[in-house]
Formats: structure tokens, C-alpha cells, sequence
């Protein structure tokens, strides 16, 4: 990265993490690192009812059972990245599920969705990017689910503060992910796009995504299918004209989808 690209990184990076340090206090949780002894969910004040809501989701929703260890989660793989590293892309999932919230591993796309991503990567070498390298993974929301739809049962159960928070987390990630593709330079694609339409749960973070790209007459973003169950790689396939690139064929089906989903 250029001088500039690095402070414009290393600024993203402290705010999005004391953004997620003052999300879990106002939670009633004190952020852990992954090398701490105890996950942050273990040790909640009074306040902290977050996580007792993702188990209750979990269970409506017959999820099968699992630990329960950090309600919001910042993306450690971004303290890994160093000044002398290219980055290529940025990538927004939706939300950090069963994998990405253990309190060992707090980094996005770890999950089965990540090794499909990280496969077609390494399959489509002609890109030439590798995808734990040069790939800035983002969410559009940093608050943990096992499946993106229980954020639906927080929304209705977790009263006023959480939806103002649910809705500040998204707001602040898209205007600051938008500067930070600005600065870099780099596509933005935005994988997973079935709660992006309006009156969904992610509208906060398209409508603020559009706020910001408002008057750019061909901005870099893409929006595509999610990589879990290789939705990804079968649309992408369904679309592609054989006379083209992957790279082509990439962009062709990231603009048709933005035009539908995002209108713009």
C-alpha cells in the first residue's frame, strides 16, 4: 500500500474497533482478544442479555447447539495486515456466524462459506488474488447470528436500544468501508444480497452505501450471491457468456445485480 493507502487502512481499522469495543460495553460485555483466557460472553454484567437472544434465535430457528462466546466481533485478520501488503478487493459478507464469533478465532469468512471463497479464488488464478492476503473481508453488520435470518428474532425481541445499535452498526460500516474503498482503490463486492432490498435488514447499510457513492458515475461496487452453499460460483456460472473472462463475466454479474438489488 502507498503512505496514504496505510493511514487511510490504519484509520478504518482503530475506529471499526472501538466501534466494536463501545458496542459490546453498551451490550454489557467487556471486549476480549482471542488470546485472553475468557471469551467476553462468559463474563457479561448485568446488562449483557445479547448472547442469552442468539441462543433463543439459534433455537427457534433449530440451529443445533453451540458456544456462545462473542456477541459482536471485530475481524482480527485486519491487525494482520501489514504496510507492504497489495490489497486487491474488499469483500462484505453479511454477519459474523457459528465460526467467526468463537472467542479463539474472531476473524470474518473462517466458516465453510470462507473455504468456498478461498477455493474459487485459488481455482480462477487468472485473478491473481489470494484471497487471506490481499482480500479486506468486511460484514455489513458486526453483530452475531448463526444464521443471517435470527437477526430478524434480535430486531423483534431485543427492544428499541437494539435496534437503534443494529442500525448504527450498519450505518457506520458503510460509510466508513466506502472511504476506505475510495482511499485503496480496490472493487468492493457485496456477497449476500437477499436483505439488502428494501424494508430488510440490511436497508440501512444499502441506503448508506448509496448516500456515499451518490454522484459517482461508475463506482467499483458489485454486489453478487453468497458464498455459503456455492451460490456464488452457480450463479456466476448460470450468467457468464463463454466468450468472455471470468474478470468480464465477474463485473457483467456484480453491475446486474447491484441495478437489481440496489437501484443504482
Amino acid at each position: 500500500m502507498t503512505d496514504t493507502e496505510w493511514q487511510a487502512f490504519a484509520l478504518f481499522k482503530a475506529d471499526f474497533k472501538a466501534d466494536c469495543v463501545r458496542w459490546l460495553a453498551q451490550c454489557g460485555y467487556e471486549y476480549t482478544a482471542p488470546e485472553d483466557p475468557i471469551p467476553c460472553a462468559q463474563k457479561p454484567t448485568a446488562r449483557g442479555k445479547l448472547h442469552l437472544l442468539q441462543e433463543a434465535a439459534a433455537a427457534e430457528n433449530k440451529t443445533a447447539a453451540y458456544s456462545h462466546e462473542t456477541p459482536i466481533v471485530y475481524n482480527h485478520s485486519l491487525d494482520e495486515i501489514r504496510p507492504s501488503d497489495r490489497i486487491k478487493l474488499i469483500i462484505i459478507s453479511d454477519n459474523p456466524g457459528k465460526n467467526e464469533q468463537l472467542h479463539r478465532n474472531q476473524r470474518y469468512l473462517v466458516g465453510q462459506a470462507g473455504k468456498v471463497a478461498e477455493s474459487f479464488f485459488r481455482r480462477n488464478s487468472e485473478l491473481a488474488v489470494d484471497f487471506r492476503r490481499e482480500v479486506i473481508i468486511l460484514n455489513k453488520t458486526p453483530v452475531h447470528t448463526a444464521k443471517t435470518k435470527e437477526l430478524g428474532y434480535l430486531l423483534k425481541h431485543g427492544g428499541e436500544p437494539f435496534r437503534r445499535l443494529f442500525e448504527e452498526t450498519q450505518i457506520r460500516l458503510a460509510s466508513q468501508t466506502a472511504a476506505l474503498q475510495k482511499a485503496i482503490g480496490c472493487p468492493l463486492w457485496l456477497v449476500g444480497y437477499g436483505e439488502l432490498r428494501k424494508k430488510s435488514l440490511f436497508t440501512p447499510y444499502a441506503e448508506e452505501l448509496q448516500r456515499q457513492y451518490c454522484g459517482m458515475s461508475d463506482p467499483p461496487v458489485f454486489v453478487f450471491q453468497h458464498f455459503s452453499m456455492n451460490c456464488f460460483s452457480i450463479d456466476l456460472k448460470k450468467r457468464s457468456d463463454e466468450h468472455k473472462t471470468v474478470a468480464e463475466n465477474l463485473r457483467a454479474v456484480g453491475l446486474l445485480h447491484r441495478k437489481e438489488i440496489l437501484g443504482w
